[in-house]
């Protein structure tokens, strides 16, 4: 198996690890001194140990739903729908990997919105979704 699949497949893991609530599998595809970023909250999780119990500690019903998984080498991005209490929330996590090991992930969320009617005749539904009006 070459490289990128060895990754993708350790990324795969670690989503269906995320979302049995499997804190262990879960945790680790990250190298003990990785750091985990949140741009929209600005904080900043150093060591696999602090991403672990920040996650553990979540107190809402998580689930994790991978919309897709790009990447080759050291640069991977996972697009997913993470629901908190059954609110969707869309989420993007770009991981940096270093010896098979993530050494840095940033992650964003944003929360869906309503499609403007000014566009409803220039777009179309993705694949799966249906168009929600404002």
């Amino acid at each position: 198996m070459d490289t990128d699949s060895r990754t993708r497949a350790m990324i795969e893991d670690h989503w269906r690890a995320s979302e049995r609530g499997n804190s262990e599998t879960e945790h680790a595809i990250y190298a003990p001194d990785a750091i985990l970023d949140y741009p929209q909250s600005g904080e900043r999780f150093r060591g696999r140990a602090a991403i672990s119990a920040q996650r553990g500690g979540h107190p809402a019903d998580r689930h994790f739903t991978v919309q897709r998984i790009t990447g080759h080498m050291n640069l991977w991005v996972s697009e997913c729908l993470i629901t908190y209490d059954g609110v969707p929330s869309h989420s993007v996590s770009i991981m940096e990997f270093v010896d098979e090991k993530v050494t840095h992930e940033t992650q964003y969320f944003a929360d869906p919105f309503g499609a403007p009617a000014w566009r409803a005749a220039l777009a179309e539904p993705m694949p799966g979704r249906n168009v929600a009006g404002a």
